[in-house]
This record gives structure tokens, sequence and C-alpha cells, in this order.
């Protein structure tokens, strides 16, 4: 264990000094990407090593082979997505990280399972602070799903109201109307009525 402290102190000191390896005229250029590309130009600076050109990639920048993909605390990172990954892992030698992809529910279920079994997260700082965070955002949630839920109840309670509304005075409309279809019937009734009676004293005195 003292060995692989003395080289994850070496490691760091390497890493320090490590340049960072990017392509060939990566900032003259805006289309390029910055990332690594080995020059392989003939008249290539940088493939020569000259003075005042960017470092290539050497075996000399690697890491001690002990201390190979280990993180900062001398553990092997784990990438982990499910109870059944989790549950493999040895907290000895091992720490876990998290896969981003890992949507937040089973998170919060990966991080329980992983503060039980005492294992190391690489990808989180305070566990018990992001627990009771995202605690607090579902409840806050929860709140606000179910404050829209009642205002969409009682919107569709006026909704409803009002068209009950709107079907009585529709049907206050209709009735008026027959009632007028009905009185105006009776009027043509009673003046044919009135007619009839007036030719009937028409006819009686003429005789």
């Amino acid at each position: 264990m003292a060995d692989i402290n003395k080289l994850l102190k070496h490691r760091k000191a390497l890493k320090a000094k490590k340049p960072n390896f990017i392509r060939q005229d990566t900032h003259k250029k805006k289309r390029l990407i910055i990332k690594w590309r080995k020059p392989k130009g003939l008249q290539s600076k940088m493939r020569l090593s000259r003075a005042g050109y960017r470092k290539s990639v050497r075996l000399g920048y690697k890491s001690p082979v002990l201390v190979r993909g280990m993180d900062r605390n001398g553990m092997k990172p784990i990438l982990v997505s499910n109870i059944k990954e989790l549950e493999k892992i040895d907290k000895d030698t091992e720490s876990v990280i998290i896969k981003k992809s890992v949507g937040l529910r089973n998170k919060i279920e990966l991080l329980k399972k992983a503060k039980d079994m005492a294992l190391t997260i690489s990808n989180m700082k305070d566990v018990p602070a992001f627990l009771a965070k995202i605690e607090k955002q579902l409840k806050a949630r929860k709140e606000n799903k179910q404050k829209r839920l009642k205002e969409q109840k009682e919107k569709e309670k006026q909704k409803i109201e009002k068209k009950k509304e709107k079907d009585k005075k529709e049907a206050e409309k209709d009735n008026k109307k027959e009632k007028t279809a009905d009185e105006l019937a009776e009027k043509v009734k009673k003046e044919e009525e009135e007619q009839k009676k007036e030719k009937d004293k028409l006819l009686t005195k003429k005789e």
C-alpha cells in the first residue's frame, strides 16, 4: 500500500508536467477538432520534435503500471448502471462510477445501496446532501403535479357548468320559440274563426 501511495504521488507530479496533446495547427483552423492526431507530414516540425513546437505523445508520459487506471485514492473505478453490478464491487479495491445514462430514480436507489454497502463513489462528492436535495426536488415536483391536476379538475368542472348553463339557455330559447309559435297558431285560428262567423252572419242576412 505504501508503494501505491508513493506511485500515486509520483503520477500526480508527472501529470502536473504533462502537456495537453492536441492535433497540429488546431489553434489555427476553426474546422479542426481539438483532440489528438499523430502528425504525419513530411515537413512537420511537430513530428520531428523541434524546439518551440507542441509535444507529441511519447511512452515517457505514461503513468506507472501499478497505478495505471486507478483514481486519486488508489482504487479501480468501475462503471455501474444497476444494483446487480453494484453488488459485485469489492469495497477495498474498487470504487463506483454511476453511469451518466442512469435515470434519477435508479440513481437514488444505487446511491442508497452504495451507502449501505459503504462503497466509495468517485463521481459524487457528498452523497447525503445530493440525496436530500433530490428528495426535496421530487417532493416539490409531486406537489406541483397535484396542484396542476387540481387546477385541471376545477377547469373541467367550470367547463361542464358553463355547458350546462348554455344548454339551459338554449332550452329556454327553444321553449320560448315554441310558445310564440303556438300563440301565433292560436291567433291565426281565432282570426279564421272570426272571419267564418262574419261570413255566416252575412249569409244569414242575405237570406
